[in-house]
């Protein structure tokens, strides 16, 4: 994928950012004034944050900014949802001026130049949706570390397949799309049963109507950046969810492939077993983990070098062991039961 240079050009495009915040005392003022900060002009600029039913100051932060061009929407839902960020971001679509919708997260840094190589990307190319680069920073702890190495190898999965014009991917920290083909599509109807899906099942449902109509953004401005989860309860929560959208993928390509992903990294855990009373199984698990490892670390290397982490590297012998069981351990409770997401327990 070509690393895209944005020509030095007036933007045109009306722009709506719109945030999701539920209970973000703690991170959304950071997340604000690096929106605030964006070097693109503040008159095609609108700054909406959903304020979904928090419990702490969230709201009164976001008020404190209503003179700097930052609009708050208080999500007032009195009937039980299964999703409440996608009804908090149609709530916003639905009031906003912007002809694009830009989502990002409510605990989220981004650089100055962020929004202008965005809209670079658009004005050049005429998307319908563009995907931009997620990544975690300000690790704390060797498991934060691992978190990182694993979850740039989720986004160059999604600009690979972006890439490839097989979209299956991508994140809804760092999403682009134009308002008039969100309802274009339906907006998130058919989808809105389930808590998660505002950016990989709308990709989806863009991509069935406009398969060369979506681009990944390879820019380092335009990387978004997040923090991984601190304990492994809430990292099993959050993929738990996120592996919850894979019942709705209508791409029956992208269904066979995560499955026989799964089916490989069950092979490994089931050899391994057979290996300990058969000892020749431990041989051919041997075999299947240098094979696993090798084609992991020639993916990851230019996205590693994308995003200047190439160092994390070195952790990729103890992630690809600990990768199959939780691979074999996700797939199978990502889709059944229910998930703890802000407070609520959702499917």
């Amino acid at each position: 994928m070509i690393y895209f240079n944005p020509q030095k050009s007036d933007p045109k495009t009306k722009v709506s950012i719109i945030v999701a915040a539920r209970d973000e005392e703690a991170n959304i003022s950071k997340t604000i004034d690096d929106l605030i900060a964006q070097h693109y002009p503040q008159a095609l600029t609108e700054i909406i944050i959903i304020d979904d039913h928090s419990t702490d100051k969230t709201a009164e932060i976001v008020l404190s900014y209503a003179d700097r061009n930052v609009k708050l929407i208080k999500l007032n839902e009195d009937r039980a949802l299964n999703s409440y960020k996608k009804k908090a971001i149609q709530t916003a679509i639905g009031t906003c001026s912007g002809e694009l919708i830009i989502t990002t997260d409510a605990d989220c840094r981004m650089g100055a130049d962020w929004l202008v190589t965005i809209v670079g990307l658009y004005e050049e190319k005429n998307y319908k949706m563009i995907s931009s680069p997620v990544a975690y920073f300000q690790e704390k702890s060797f498991f934060e570390r691992l978190q990182s190495l694993e979850f740039l190898y989720l986004i160059g999965l999604g600009a690979s397949t972006i890439g490839n014009r097989k979209p299956s991917t991508c994140n809804g920290a760092n999403l682009a799309y134009e308002k008039s083909t969100f309802y274009e599509v339906g907006g998130f109807q058919g989808i809105d049963d389930l808590a998660s899906g505002d950016d990989e099942l709308l990709l989806h449902k863009i991509a069935a109507k406009y398969p060369d109509k979506i681009g990944f953004l390879k820019n380092r401005n335009a990387i978004v950046y997040t923090h991984a989860k601190e304990t492994l309860g809430d990292f099993i929560q959050q993929r738990k969810r996120w592996a919850s959208k894979s019942t709705r993928y209508k791409n029956k390509a992208i269904i066979v492939l995560g499955v026989l992903i799964w089916v490989f990294n069950l092979s490994l855990l089931s050899n391994f077993v057979t290996g300990l009373f058969i000892p020749g199984f431990l041989t051919l698990v041997f075999y299947q983990l240098v094979f696993k490892m090798v084609l992991e670390t020639l993916f990851l290397w230019d996205v590693t070098g994308f995003a200047k982490r190439r160092g994390l590297l070195i952790l990729m012998p103890v992630l690809n062991v600990l990768h199959i069981i939780y691979m074999v351990y996700i797939g199978i409770a990502g889709n059944s039961g229910k998930y703890n997401w802000k407070g609520r327990m959702v499917r």
